[in-house]
C-alpha cells in the first residue's frame, strides 16, 4: 500500500480519536486547564487511556522493522535548551488561551468553525515566520 495511502488513513483514525474523545473542542481542553474554576477532568481519562495503548505499543513497535521504511526516525536531541523551553512556554500559553494544539486544530477545520480556521492560519504563518529566523 502506498504511504500516501496510509499516512491519510492514519491521519483520519487520530482525528477521529479526537473527535471522539473531545480533544478538539476547544471548551473542553479549557475546561481541563481551569483546575481553579468550573474544572472539567474528562482530559484527564483520555490522556490516560492514551497512555495505556501508547507506552506498550511502543514497546512492541519498535523492536520490529517498519514494514514501509528501513527504520523508525526516533530524534536523538536529549538536550533541554532555551529554545525548547521557550517554545514550550509559547504552546502552553496558546493551548490554554485558545483551547487548540496543532493536531486538534487540524482535525477541527472539519466543523468549519472560524476560530478553528484562525488559529490554523496563524500557527502556519508562526511556522513559517520561524523558518525565515532559522534560514
Amino acid at each position: 500500500m502506498n504511504q500516501k495511502i496510509i499516512a491519510l488513513l492514519a491521519g483520519l483514525l487520530f482525528g477521529a480519536g479526537l473527535a471522539a474523545s473531545g480533544m478538539n473542542d476547544s471548551n473542553v481542553v479549557q475546561g481541563f486547564l481551569d483546575v481553579s474554576g468550573d474544572w472539567n477532568p474528562s482530559l484527564m481519562f483520555v490522556m490516560a487511556a492514551a497512555l495505556m495503548v501508547t507506552i506498550p505499543g511502543f514497546q512492541y513497535f519498535l523492536r520490529r522493522k517498519p514494514i514501509l521504511a528501513q527504520g523508525f526516525k526516533l530524534t536523538t536531541l536529549k538536550n533541554i535548551d532555551r529554545q525548547l523551553v521557550i517554545g514550550s512556554i509559547i504552546f502552553g500559553i496558546g493551548w490554554a488561551l485558545v483551547g487548540y494544539c496543532p493536531g486538534p486544530a487540524i482535525a477541527a477545520l472539519g466543523y468549519l468553525n472560524w476560530e478553528g480556521l484562525v488559529f490554523v492560519l496563524a500557527m502556519l504563518a508562526g511556522a513559517k515566520l520561524r523558518q525565515i529566523q532559522v534560514a
